[in-house]
C-alpha cells in the first residue's frame, strides 16, 4: 500500500513539475525583453519605506517636514554640549558657567577634543544622519512618477529645500572637521570605503546645491511659515563664498538677499511687548525676541525662522533659558539669612524660581569680552546693552529680609561665607534677555518653565546677512562699503557709527557679538576669518582655565577614531595634531 501511495505521489509530483516549467518557460518569452533589475527590484507592501512613503506630493512633503524637525531638534537641543557650543561656549564670546572645571562643553580643548570623544563623534554623527535623511529625500524626488508633479505642486520646490539642508549640514562639517566624506547619493548597505574629499569637493556640492535654491525656492512672503526661501538660500551661498575667499561673489550673494526682496531691519516697536514690557521697557530689538513675534507680517528682518509653537501637534520648546541664564535661584540665603529668592506661588507654595528669569542653569556664561568690554564705546546709548536686554542688575526676592527687594551684593556677606567661583560662574551674570521669555512658561509651572523657552528662533536675521557683505568688502579692501552696512545695524541701535578707517575683521566679530550674541555659530566665524586661536586665547577668561588650553591643531576637530576604525577598506586620514 505504500509502494502505491508513493508511485502515485511520484507521478502527481512529475506532473506537476512538467507544468510549473511550462510556465516558467511562457513567463520567460513574456519578460525576456523586460528590465531584469525591475523585475527583481523590492517593494515594501506592508511597512513605509522611501519607495512608498515618498511616492506621493504629501508624502515628500513629510519627508521635508522630518528635515525641518532634524535640523529643529539639532538647533535647539543637539545634545547639551552642541547646544552650548553652537552658542558661543568655547570661544571667545563664552565658557561654561555651571563647572569650568568640566571635561565637557568645550572648557577645556586638549581633554575634550580627542578622537574618541562621545562629543565629536555626535556633531560628525548627526550631521551625516541629516546628509543621509535628506539624500533619500532628493532620491525619491527624483525617481517619483512625474504625473505627481503639477503647477501648483512643483517638483523642484521640495529638492531644492531638501538640497539646501545638505548644504548647511555640510557647512559645519567642513568647518569643524576639514576635508570630510562627500556623500551626495542614498548609502543603502554597510560601506566601509570612505575617503575624505577636498573641501574644494564640499564647497563645490554646497554651491550647486545653493544656487538650485536660489533660483527653486519660493520669494519670501510666497513660502510658508518656516520654510526655506530663496533668501536663505542667497544668505548661505554668500557665506559658502567667502568661506573660500571668493569675497566678490559673496557681496553679489548677499546683495541679493539685501536689495532684492523685501528684508528689513525693525525700527519701531511691535508685536506681543507692546505696552506689555515685563522688564520695564522695551525696544524695536527686544521686540524681536518677543513670544510670537517671529512670524508677524510686519517683522521684516528675519530670513529662516525656527518654529517652535508649543500649542499645536508637533510644537515644543527648547533650552533657550536653561542654557543662557545664571542659576540664581541656586545662590542660597540673603546675608541675614533668609532664602534669596522666594519665587511664585504655585500649588499653596512659593517655588523659589521668578516667572520673569525662568530656570536657567548656567551653561552658556558670556565672557567679561561679551558682557563689558564690546559696549563700553556705547554703554550708555546702545539699546542692545540695556537693562531689559542684558539683565545686569538682580535683587533679593527676600520678604522677612532686611535686604529684600535690595540689589544683590557680594560684599554684604561675611568673609568666607560665599563661594566665589560659584557666585559669579553660576549664580549671578549678565543674563542676554533675548534668550529668555518672561511670564510665557506653560509647562512646569511650579519650576518657572523648568528652563523651556517657547518662542520662536531666527536660524537666519538680516544683521548676520549685512555683517557678511561688510565681511566680503573688507576682503576686497573697500572699508567704506564695509561701514555702511555695519552702521545700518548700529544706526538701528543708536550706537556711534563707525568710521570706515576703523573697521577691520576684529571689529566686525565686535559687531557680531553685540548684535549677534548666542544667535549663529561663533567658531564658524573664527575658523573664517582665521582668528579662532588668537582670540580664544586672548578672551576666553574661564577661571579655571583661562582660554581653555586651545592649541593650533584645534582649529579643526579629530575625526572621530570609531569612524577610522569601522572603516576597513579604505583609509580615512585623521587631522593633524590627533
Amino acid at each position: 500500500m505504500k509502494l502505491k501511495n508513493y508511485r502515485i505521489m511520484k507521478k502527481y509530483l512529475y506532473l506537476i513539475s512538467k507544468k510549473c516549467l511550462l510556465l516558467a518557460g511562457i513567463l520567460l518569452l513574456v519578460f525576456s525583453s523586460c528590465d531584469e533589475e525591475e523585475i527583481l527590484k523590492e517593494v515594501p507592501l506592508d511597512f513605509l519605506a522611501p519607495e512608498n512613503a515618498y511616492a506621493s506630493v504629501e508624502g515628500i512633503r513629510q519627508g521635508i517636514i522630518g528635515l525641518h524637525s532634524r535640523f529643529r531638534d539639532d538647533w535647539y537641543w543637539g545634545g547639551q554640549d552642541q547646544g552650548s557650543i553652537w552658542r558661543g561656549v568655547g570661544s571667545d564670546l563664552a565658557w561654561h558657567g555651571e563647572d569650568p572645571g568640566s571635561t565637557r562643553f568645550l572648557t577645556n580643548y586638549v581633554n575634550y577634543l580627542i578622537p574618541a570623544s562621545q562629543y565629536v563623534l555626535e556633531y560628525w554623527n548627526d550631521c551625516y544622519t541629516a546628509i543621509q535623511r535628506a539624500n533619500v529625500v532628493i532620491e525619491a524626488i527624483e525617481n517619483a512618477d512625474p504625473s505627481i508633479w503639477t503647477a501648483e505642486n512643483p517638483k523642484n520646490v521640495p529638492l531644492a529645500e531638501a538640497m539646501f539642508f545638505r548644504a548647511r549640514h555640510y557647512r559645519v562639517l567642513v568647518s569643524y572637521f576639514g576635508d570630510v566624506p562627500l556623500v551626495d547619493y542614498v548609502v543603502k548597505s554597510a560601506k566601509t570605503d570612505f575617503v575624505r574629499a577636498p573641501k574644494a569637493d564640499i564647497y563645490s556640492l554646497m554651491e550647486a546645491d545653493l544656487i538650485f535654491g536660489t533660483i527653486n525656492l519660493p520669494e519670501p512672503g510666497d513660502e510658508e511659515t518656516g520654510r526655506i526661501t530663496q533668501g536663505a538660500a542667497w544668505h548661505l551661498l554668500a557665506e559658502t563664498y567667502l568661506q573660500q575667499g571668493k569675497y566678490q561673489l559673496a557681496v553679489d550673494a548677499a546683495s541679493h538677499v539685501i536689495d532684492d526682496y523685501d528684508y528689513a531691519l525693525m525700527t519701531e516697536r511691535f508685536g506681543s511687548r507692546v505696552g506689555n514690557d515685563v522688564l520695564k521697557g522695551g525696544d524695536a530689538f527686544s521686540d524681536l525676541f518677543g513670544y510670537q513675534n517671529h512670524n508677524l507680517p510686519e517683522n521684516t528682518e528675519g530670513i529662516w525662522v525656527i518654529q517652535v509653537e508649543p500649542f499645536i501637534t508637533g510644537g515644543g520648546n527648547w533650552i533657550g533659558e536653561r542654557g543662557m541664564g545664571p542659576a540664581y535661584f541656586r545662590m542660597g540665603n540673603t546675608p541675614d539669612g533668609v532664602k534669596a529668592f522666594r519665587g511664585e506661588f504655585v500649588n499653596g507654595k512659593y517655588t523659589g524660581y521668578s516667572d520673569t528669569l525662568g530656570r536657567p542653569v548656567a551653561w552658556v556664561h558670556p565672557s567679561n569680552y561679551a558682557a563689558y568690554d564690546v559696549w563700553v564705546s556705547d554703554w550708555d546709548n546702545d539699546i542692545r546693552n540695556a537693562e531689559y536686554n542684558i539683565k545686569r542688575h538682580f535683587y533679593y526676592d527676600a520678604p522677612g529680609s532686611a535686604y529684600d527687594k535690595q540689589e544683590i551684593d557680594w560684599s554684604l556677606y561675611a568673609p568666607g561665607e560665599r563661594d566665589p567661583l560659584r557666585d559669579t560662574c553660576q549664580y549671578i551674570f549678565p543674563y542676554y534677555m533675548k534668550f529668555a521669555d518672561p511670564v510665557n512658561h506653560f509647562d512646569q509651572l511650579d519650576r518657572s518653565g523648568g528652563g523651556h523657552s517657547h518662542q520662536d528662533v531666527y536660524a537666519i536675521r538680516l544683521p548676520e546677512t549685512l555683517l557678511l557683505r561688510a565681511e566680503a568688502y573688507v576682503g576686497l579692501g573697500n572699508t567704506v562699503l564695509a561701514a555702511a552696512d555695519i552702521n545700518q545695524i548700529r544706526n538701528r541701535a543708536n550706537a556711534t557709527p563707525v568710521l570706515a578707517a576703523d573697521v577691520d575683521l576684529d571689529y566686525i566679530l565686535d559687531e557680531y557679538a553685540r548684535e549677534l550674541y548666542g544667535e549663529v555659530d561663533r567658531h564658524i566665524i573664527l575658523r573664517r576669518m582665521g582668528k579662532l586661536v588668537e582670540r580664544v586665547l586672548l578672551y576666553c577668561n574661564n577661571p579655571l582655565t583661562p582660554g581653555v588650553n586651545i592649541q593650533a591643531k584645534h582649529v579643526l576637530w579629530p575625526i572621530p577614531l570609531s569612524q577610522i576604525d569601522l572603516n576597513i577598506d579604505a583609509v580615512i586620514e585623521q587631522n593633524p595634531g590627533y
